[in-house]
């Protein structure tokens, strides 16, 4: 009952989803990723559009790119063809599919839609899927046998702060995110982590640490690439948290704050998010620097000299 309590407040709280159309993908890039072994992939991602994630997270912002009702059987094959139809040759390294959902949830990711991809994704030495850890199992392994790439399952972790983790209402605890990292260690599946900067309920003077702390957690559990995303508001649900005092965004310092801090983790890749950075707050002078300081360290995982600023190093 309580859940279902915060699933209607978050949800009532949200402004209108954008207009999606479940037969076209609603974006793609191509970027370069750093692997543990130091090299440098070329990776596609999809943003393909389809059913939204049963998860009604307090922080998140894709279902903004998802469908009312379950996606179309076909839908997903389609927009993935279309996209893999303008690449221009050579092909990348690895394919992302991100469906702003759940990968193995058959509401989101019809059976035909998995056998589909499956086989559009040949060309690709690796294919990255997302998904929460609860929906982990036997199609997750039916999917890995399916793709003749190495496949790689990415997870949000978000936070172990434990006051915070109980408030995301995310239905996620560190034992059941254990347990689908066991299996895909077993099963010879690579793990990617999301990890949150600024999840709601941590302390801002705290927010930087308990992030650290959690990426080391990721990387325990046997993480290959963790990624550190800085929480947005726009949702609804972040301004009623910021209101009650729950909830600061985190600025851009406390973005290089942390990833300086995370390349002590040699094991894995430890990269920050850098979508919509340019909306952190920070000084204006030298911004865009930074950002450029924080995708050249994504890239080379090696330290560099924070930027120099005549106005922020003013006494």
């Amino acid at each position: 009952m309580i859940v279902e309590t915060a699933d209607r407040r978050i949800r009532s709280l949200r402004p209108p989803k954008l207009n999606a159309d479940p037969y076209s993908a609603h974006g793609s890039l191509i970027e370069d990723e750093r692997r543990p072994d130091g090299h440098i992939e070329r990776a596609l991602t999809v943003f393909l559009t389809g059913a939204e994630c049963p998860f009604t997270c307090s922080f998140c912002d894709l279902w903004r790119y998802t469908i009312d009702g379950p996606t179309p059987p076909g839908a997903l094959t389609q927009q993935l063809s279309s996209v893999l139809s303008s690449l221009e040759a050579p092909t990348p390294d690895r394919i992302k599919l991100y469906n702003a959902s759940n990968f193995f949830d058959l509401r989101a990711v019809p059976s035909e839609d998995v056998t589909g991809m499956a086989t559009l994704a040949a060309p690709f030495a690796a294919v990255t899927v997302e998904s929460h850890a609860s929906t982990i199992g036997a199609r997750t392994l039916a999917f890995a046998r399916s793709v003749s790439g190495r496949l790689e399952v990415a997870i949000g972790l978000e936070t172990i702060e434990p006051v915070a983790a109980a408030q995301l209402n995310k239905r996620l605890d560190l034992a059941r995110f254990d347990q689908a990292t066991r299996l895909l260690s077993d099963n010879g599946i690579d793990l990617r982590v999301f990890v949150l900067l600024g999840a709601p309920h941590v302390r801002a003077e705290e927010s930087v640490a308990w992030t650290v702390r959690t990426v080391e957690y990721a990387v325990s559990r046997g993480a290959s690439v963790v990624s550190i995303i800085p929480v947005r508001d726009g949702n609804g649900e972040m301004e009623r948290l910021r209101a009650l005092g729950h909830f600061t965004q985190p600025s851009l310092a406390q973005l290089e704050d942390t990833l300086d801090s995370c390349l002590q983790f040699g094991a894995a890749v430890v990269t920050a998010d850098l979508w919509d950075a340019e909306l952190l707050s920070g000084c204006g002078e030298c911004r865009s620097r930074r950002i450029e300081r924080l995708r050249r360290l994504n890239v080379t995982g090696v330290a560099e000299p924070r930027i120099a600023c005549s106005v922020c190093d003013a006494p």
